[in-house]
């Protein structure tokens, strides 16, 4: 299979760079005409719709055309991101569509349709928000503002990804160092072939500007759902940019703003069979849904969409990637093997020692603790996974309203964009790096809700980098067990320089792609498509990533 997908992202890229790359690639064409924009009944509000409700659903990246199952909107860079670590494991074999990230694949390199996907996404996202941007100021009326301030935020979030992604050193290490081309409402169409790469100081200083803007404009906004961002939200979006910033105070000040009336998730929201991290509850701050009548839902049998690839609860419909066609994206062993039995959060993965019972019933009455349907995650793990297992499968993300036969509903869920969760755990972490002491006490304090039992000082092992602060790699366990699947692995171990440690004993990750790194991979910071280092003479090139040529020797914990 994977020589398949060498063929077909080998072809789609010389599709893609032959005849519409040039349409496509973006920033080159992320300034609007204002006149042209304004000139529809009702522009401004579709616009601003346009901004959160083109970010799932749709086939942005190929087009219904080409119905690729990581073309889902946002949700696939989550994926994407995370794969390149070691927390979610990939399976061997298959149709594994995400096998490029994590496996270091050709396909990351500039001249290949993968390596244009997040610029074609982002660069179009941000258009949408510049076209807000742009009609407000022709028109900065009242009844504009929050749409005005809605796009502001969106466009430091996608701002804030681009340069996480793109940086090859992150803002606390170099501020000097590239991110990606700044293109906002005033950039001119002259100035976009000579457009160099922001450092870490200018892009993060426009990311702050527009969530003062935001923060401005949107302060007494109602919002309709927890779709559209609120001023919570951007008080969230501020703390996760002091964070990487490592503005301690301002991080921990937004951070504790952010979860204003909110609650942390309990047990039973957390292992909901029916609802668990697929509807919105009183812990979500921000999020985006699949709707019946997306064409990620009605085409390619629903399988080109984020329930397809993280939802294991459907193998009753014959559909779906993770149960029916290649298994489920699992947790990493290691991992797995330090949360304890008293945290609530283990029950998220089915555990390995079901894979030691003896017979086939004892295992259906193990896995009946994890879910109404042990028939289907046992022959999604026995009979579909090429490795022939229970262990480490993901019931975190559950089909909505516990759908086991229809995909076309399982499917249509919600999925977390922010969390109050990942504000409290900014908070403990940006103390404790002013106040060490009072960090733990917040950290602990929230351990001791996911585990009454939770003492601080259990999990504060280097993991391969002995730099990091034991106070750190506390804080970043709890953000990996909490926020696992939710985007968030790359983007910390790039801040904490983190190494891969996928080779050990007792691994789960596949032969073959067992690498241990001395430091943060260099497949983690992404290349830019060729066509804008071609057509944008001031806009330098990261290194292509090398693919480790064999398995590393295993470390030990």
């Amino acid at each position: 299979m994977k020589n398949i997908l060498k063929y077909i992202f080998a072809a789609a890229a010389v599709v893609v760079l032959a005849s519409s790359c040039l349409k496509e690639t973006l920033p080159q064409t992320s300034t609007v005409t204002t006149s042209q924009a304004a000139a529809a009944p009702g522009s401004f509000d579709n616009f601003v719709s346009a901004i959160t409700s083109s970010m799932a659903g749709q086939f942005t990246y190929g087009g219904s055309s080409s119905t690729y199952p990581y073309d889902f909107g946002y949700p696939s860079f989550f994926l994407q991101r995370d794969v390149m670590g070691q927390d979610l494991v990939c399976e061997t074999g298959g149709s594994e569509w995400y096998t490029t990230w994590y496996a270091c694949g050709t396909g990351l390199g500039p001249d290949y349709a993968v390596c244009q996907m997040p610029w074609t996404y982002y660069f179009k996202w941000i258009k949408n928000c510049n076209t807000v941007l742009s009609l407000y100021q022709a028109d900065p009326s009242e009844d504009k503002a929050a749409g005005a301030g809605i796009a502001y935020a969106m466009r430091a979030m996608f701002y804030m990804d681009l340069a996480r992604m793109y940086a090859p050193k992150t803002y606390g290490e170099d501020q000097s160092a590239p991110t990606v081309p700044i293109v906002l409402e005033s950039t001119s169409l002259e100035d976009l072939p000579s457009n160099a790469r922001a450092t870490n100081a200018a892009m993060w200083a426009q990311i702050i500007s527009d969530l003062d803007n935001a923060e401005t404009l949107i302060a007494n906004y109602d919002r309709p759902d927890k779709y559209t961002p609120d001023l919570s939200v951007v008080y969230g979006f501020k703390a996760r940019a002091y964070l990487t910033m490592e503005d301690w105070a301002n991080a921990e000040k937004y951070a504790k703003m952010a979860q204003s009336g909110y609650t942390l998730m309990n047990a039973a929201q957390y292992t909901d069979q029916a609802t668990g991290f697929n509807t919105p509850n009183a812990s979500w701050m921000f999020a985006l849904t699949f709707k019946s009548d997306d064409p990620n839902i009605l085409l390619n049998d629903a399988d080109s969409c984020w329930g397809s690839q993280m939802i294991i609860e459907v193998s009753e419909s014959g559909c779906g990637y993770s149960s029916n066609y290649v298994g489920p994206k699992r947790i990493d062993a290691h991992l797995y093997s330090t949360i304890p039995a008293t945290d609530f959060r283990r029950m998220c993965w089915v555990d390995f020692a079901i894979d030691e019972l003896e017979t086939e019933d004892e295992v259906l009455e193990a896995l009946a603790e994890y879910s109404d349907s042990p028939e289907g995650l046992f022959n999604t793990g026995y009979m579909v996974s090429a490795t022939a297992c229970v262990g480490g499968m993901p019931v975190k993300f559950r089909p909505k309203d516990g759908e086991h036969a229809d995909q076309y509903k399982a499917f249509t869920v919600a999925v977390p964009l922010m969390r109050v969760e990942e504000m409290y755990l900014i908070e403990a972490e940006a103390a404790g790096m002013q106040d060490e002491a009072r960090g733990k006490a917040l950290l602990e304090a929230f351990g001791q809700t996911r585990d009454p039992e939770y003492v601080y000082g259990s999990h504060n092992e280097a993991y391969g980098n002995s730099s990091t602060k034991a106070f750190q790699n506390e804080c970043w366990w709890q953000r990996r067990v909490e926020l696992w699947g939710e985007g968030f692995a790359t983007f910390d171990m790039k801040r904490l320089n983190k190494s891969v440690i996928r080779s050990y004993a007792g691994t789960n990750h596949p032969e073959g792609n067992r690498w241990n790194t001395s430091g943060v991979p260099d497949w983690m910071t992404l290349c830019i498509v060729r066509t804008e280092t071609n057509y944008n003479s001031a806009c330098e090139q990261n290194p292509t990533p090398i693919m480790p040529t064999a398995d590393s020797e295993e470390y030990i914990f």
